[in-house]
């Protein structure tokens, strides 16, 4: 990857604020969202892997969305959480580079992931008596793997053609992480061709996965509409209700960053929206499938019962 502006070394992460007070503050909110993170995450993959009756294709999912939860979330705040209490607000141009590489990678991943999520409930409603055998296990294995693979091949185009603008001299990023909003502020000048790879992009990684979802649920609704009992559809119904809020919440916020031109960012209230999706709702997924979750209840009070039966 070439680099257009040998004088940019460095980025100066401006992150929320520049009152001290605040940055304390900040530091234990994150530190607090962080820590629920790992621990909601970690406690939920261990259930799945544990648990016999959570070895399903749907929880096969869940495990690996928390999996890269945890990871994505890790991208991002221990470099907040140092940003918030040390002077010392730089980023190195390779390691801006790296954090922009994991983000959009990861970032697309998960686009693609709550797609396959999506078929899986797809499949798991429109026949369920054939569920197990069409969900194989090999190609729930697939389906992830393609999920990575599709994510970072278009992260290593995203970033080789982000890096390969020309920076003005200003380094000082407004923002908590290194993104595309506020890297095309500091840039010199945004060729159209940019802007092509930018909308390609979206529509390959965030487009077309929304219509793929869009299109699973039109199916799915015509799936349960068919179930003649009130219970019976309610049933269906509340199997896809986790993973329909966590699409909404994740592919909302998305859309809203990344579909706007370039021209109508504006970066105080981006880093907002970008907050929720980078370091909240990752802490909220594992409540989000396991709150409304009976099988994920029964697993947690067994794993539980269990630790403290052996105190």
């Amino acid at each position: 990857m070439e680099r257009s502006n040998h004088t940019v070394t460095e980025f100066i992460l401006m992150g929320f604020t520049t009152d001290p007070m605040m940055q304390l503050v900040l530091f234990v909110l994150f530190l607090g969202v962080y820590s629920v993170t790992v621990v909601g995450n970690t406690i939920l993959i261990m259930l799945i892997c544990k648990d016999s009756r959570l070895h399903t294709p749907m929880y096969f999912f869940i495990g690996n969305l928390s999996f890269l939860d945890l990871w994505y979330s890790s991208v991002y705040t221990p470099k907040i959480l140092v940003t918030c209490i040390s002077e010392d607000k730089g980023i190195s141009f390779a390691g801006c580079v790296a954090q922009f590489f994991f983000s959009a990678g990861l970032a697309y991943s998960e686009c693609y992931l709550l797609a396959a999520m999506a078929y899986d409930r797809y499949m798991a409603i429109s026949n369920p008596l054939l569920y197990a055998q069409a969900m194989s296990r090999r190609l729930c294995n697939c389906l992830v793997i393609y999920s990575y693979a599709g994510g970072f091949v278009n992260s290593v185009i995203l970033t080789s053609n982000t890096f390969s603008l020309e920076f003005c001299g200003n380094n000082v990023i407004d923002d908590f992480f290194c993104d595309v909003p506020p890297l095309v502020k500091l840039a010199c000048d945004v060729e159209e061709s940019y802007q092509a790879v930018l909308h390609f992009l979206l529509a390959s990684n965030v487009a077309a996965p929304s219509v793929f979802i869009l299109a699973s649920y039109l199916f799915i609704i015509h799936a349960i509409l068919r179930i003649h009992s009130p219970q019976g559809r309610l049933k269906a119904f509340s199997t896809c209700s986790s993973h329909l809020i966590s699409v909404t919440l994740y592919y909302g916020s998305i859309l809203y960053i990344y579909s706007r031109p370039s021209s109508s960012y504006s970066l105080k209230r981006d880093k907002m929206v970008s907050m929720f999706y980078t370091v909240l709702f990752p802490m909220l997924n594992p409540m989000i499938y396991s709150l409304r979750n009976k099988d994920v209840k029964e697993a947690l009070k067994k794993l539980f019962g269990f630790t403290l039966s052996e105190v």
